[in-house]
């Protein structure tokens, strides 16, 4: 996980302490996202990532761990390379 994608996630997670790690197995609800933030998350992450994260991605299971949602964004950066 890069430190874009860190800091982008770290204001939606209001459990996540600020001098706790972020690791890519902790689960994002434990840490306080809900359904009303991850579409602000989304938002956050295509602005300050530099993708555009499909509808299709857009899953529980994308949004389960830190991990699951960095592998989507790479997967989306991955596509947006492919597509120019």
């Amino acid at each position: 996980m890069d430190q874009a994608f860190i800091d982008t996630l770290r204001p939606h997670l209001r459990y996540l302490t600020a001098d706790q790690e972020l690791r890519a197995e902790d689960r994002l609800r434990d840490l306080g996202l809900n359904s009303m933030q991850a579409i602000d998350l989304v938002f956050d992450l295509e602005d300050n990532c530099g993708v555009l994260l499909p509808d299709d991605q857009l899953t529980d299971a994308n949004f389960e761990t830190a991990g699951a949602l960095w592998e989507a964004v790479l997967s989306a950066r991955s596509s947006d390379l492919a597509t120019r």
